[in-house]
């Protein structure tokens, strides 16, 4: 049986696109195009933050999802959806395009860091050295051995 709150928070995504929710770690992630920009847990909606958009849920008395882990209080970068977002699409609009710009911006790190321990971890050829080159240059200026043909059976 579907959620209700699910539900109703797809409902206030859908102007801004086709999102789809996902059982996770207890709750719900929620994404746009392959990229988790929601968080729902315990009928309570967060949004994807980063350094770029964290002042404005800040300045809107948002608190940040946090959740126990190994007897720590553990947190994550999404931040409590405000209030008033919460009562129309139009009014989430907004929130939900900052949320996935800051999944956008995750995503971008994530590609450009992998990008980087690749070039890491695959062996580099190394410039071949003037010495290795002359035998090749030397090989090509002698003239092909020939190989006599084997006689043909009868």
């Amino acid at each position: 049986m579907p959620d209700e709150f699910i539900e109703y928070v797809m409902e206030l995504f859908g102007p801004f696109g086709t999102a789809t929710a996902r059982r996770m770690f207890g709750g719900h992630g929620v994404f746009l195009d392959g990229l988790m920009f929601a968080i729902v847990s315990d009928d309570t909606l967060y949004l994807k933050a980063d350094e770029m958009n964290r002042i404005e849920f800040e300045q809107a008395g948002c608190e940040m999802f946090g959740y126990a882990r190994k007897g720590k209080r553990a947190t994550l970068g999404f931040f409590r959806a405000p209030e008033d977002a919460m009562e129309s699409s139009e009014l989430m609009l907004p929130w939900a395009r900052s949320a996935y710009a800051a999944a956008l911006r995750a995503n971008a790190r994530k590609q450009v860091a992998g990008q980087q321990a690749a070039r890491k971890i695959a062996p580099s050829k190394p410039a071949p050295t003037k010495s290795a080159a002359r035998p090749a240059k030397a090989a090509a200026r002698r003239p092909a051995k020939k190989i006599p043909r084997r006689a043909a059976h009868k």
